[in-house]
């Protein structure tokens, strides 16, 4: 009987232990690696972020403008854009950006987050310390819509149809 209480008591301490090394892992996990913000966060959140250092990732998009030792970069998380400035040899590391022709770069920004920038105009915008780009992006083929084309085609011939009946008709 003492057997059976001495390994169930074995058994409680044991699972009990393996929980707490679990939660603590866990713990652990969500301290060491910050978690990117989405700009929806911080655009309805603004007054709080407010000269916080701040992570975001996105996609770059548009033309990276360049403005002596600084560039403006555009970054889409999917929901919105937030406008960076950053370093210019940081932003050397950008290929790709997004457009019609070619899906950009996906980067993360860890930078300090401007709810009204003075220097800026006034503009919400994140002054970047680190860029780091996560993915590289690509040139988008566009497919050749072979029903568009043979649409076209059609439609053409009636309009030639039509013309000529219309010619003759006039005679």
């Amino acid at each position: 009987m003492t057997k059976k209480v001495y390994c169930l008591q074995f058994t409680v301490y044991s699972v009990f232990l393996l929980l707490t090394l679990f939660t603590v892992r866990c713990s652990l996990y969500t301290i060491c690696y910050a978690q990117p913000i989405s700009s929806t966060e911080l655009i309805n959140n603004a007054k709080l972020y407010d000269g916080k250092t701040v992570i975001y990732e996105g996609e770059v998009i548009g033309d990276i403008m360049q403005r002596g030792a600084y560039a403006w970069v555009n970054i889409n998380d999917g929901q919105n854009a937030i406008g960076v400035w950053a370093a210019v040899p940081s932003v050397k590391a950008i290929v790709y950006t997004g457009s019609y022709k070619s899906k950009g770069d996906m980067v993360e920004i860890t930078g300090i987050f401007q709810r009204s920038c003075a220097e800026h105009g006034g503009d919400l915008d994140i002054h970047a310390q680190a860029l780091r780009r996560i993915s590289s992006g690509r040139a988008v083929v566009e497919k050749f819509n072979l029903g568009k084309r043979n649409t076209v085609l059609i439609l053409a011939g009636f309009l030639c149809l039509i013309l000529i009946l219309r010619q003759l008709i006039r005679r």
